[in-house]
C-alpha cells in the first residue's frame, strides 16, 4: 500500500436531482459533525460559529456531485447510523452504479460515522474522506475500525481533536487501494470544518472524483 503525506429515502432530504444524469453519475454522502446534532442550522458554536453545512452541500453539487444528507438528530449512534449508509450504498450498487463513482465524507463525528461505513462496507472500491476524525487513543477505544477502501484523511495542526491517522492505517487489515493524508495549518482548530473553505473541500473533491 502507497501511503502519500500531503435508511434509503429518509436521507435524500439534500440529494440533489438525478433526472438527465450523465453516464458516469457520482454519488456523495455527506455527514456532518456531532455540533449539529443538538443545534438549529443558524445556532453559533461560541468559538467556532456557524456549521457552512448548507454551503459545504453546495460545494459539492456544484461540481455535479448527487450529495446524499441530512440533518442528524439527537445523540445518534454512529455504528447503527452507518449501517443505514451502507444499505443505501448496497441499493446504489444494485441498480448499476459502480462502487468507485460512490463517496462516502465525514466531518468529526461525520467522520466516525464514515469509518463505521467503511468497515461495514469491506468494500474496496468505495471512496472515503474522514475529516478530523481521528484521536491518538481510538485504537484502544475504538479498536474495531478497520480501514477499506480509497481512503483519505484530512486533519488540522492546531487542532487538540483530530490529529494524523496513520496509526489506524497502520492497523487497518482490510484492503486500501489509494490512501492519503494531509494536514492543514490554517490556525482554526476545530473550527476549520466548520467552515466550506477550500483547504479541505478541494481535497475531497478530487478525491471523491477519482483523482488519487
Amino acid at each position: 500500500m502507497k501511503f502519500t503525506l500531503a435508511i434509503i429515502a429518509p436521507l435524500l432530504l439534500f440529494s440533489s436531482c438525478l433526472e438527465n444524469q450523465n453516464e458516469n453519475p457520482k454519488y456523495l454522502f455527506f455527514l456532518h459533525n456531532r455540533f449539529l446534532e443538538s443545534h438549529h442550522l443558524d445556532d453559533s458554536h461560541p468559538e467556532y460559529g456557524r456549521v457552512e453545512y448548507l454551503k459545504i452541500i453546495e460545494s459539492f453539487e456544484n461540481v455535479g456531485f448527487h450529495v446524499i444528507s441530512e440533518k442528524r438528530e439527537g445523540n445518534v449512534n454512529a455504528r447503527e447510523y452507518a449501517l443505514g449508509i451502507v444499505q443505501q450504498i448496497d441499493s446504489l450498487i444494485s441498480i448499476g452504479i459502480e462502487p468507485s463513482s460512490i463517496s462516502v465524507v465525514g466531518t468529526s463525528k461525520g467522520g466516525y460515522i464514515a469509518q463505521y461505513v467503511s468497515t461495514l462496507a469491506r468494500n474496496e472500491n468505495l471512496n472515503f474522506v474522514f475529516v478530523a476524525s481521528f484521536q491518538e487513543n481510538d485504537i484502544q477505544n475504538i479498536p474495531e475500525i478497520n480501514y477499506c477502501g480509497n481512503i483519505m484523511t484530512i486533519y488540522e495542526r492546531s487542532d487538540p481533536f483530530g490529529v494524523s491517522a496513520v496509526k489506524r492505517f497502520n492497523t487497518s487489515t482490510c484492503t486500501i487501494s489509494h490512501s492519503r493524508e494531509i494536514e492543514l495549518n490554517t490556525g482554526l482548530g476545530h473550527g476549520f470544518l466548520f467552515k466550506a473553505i477550500p483547504e479541505w473541500i478541494n481535497p475531497t473533491i478530487k478525491w471523491a472524483s477519482g483523482n488519487y
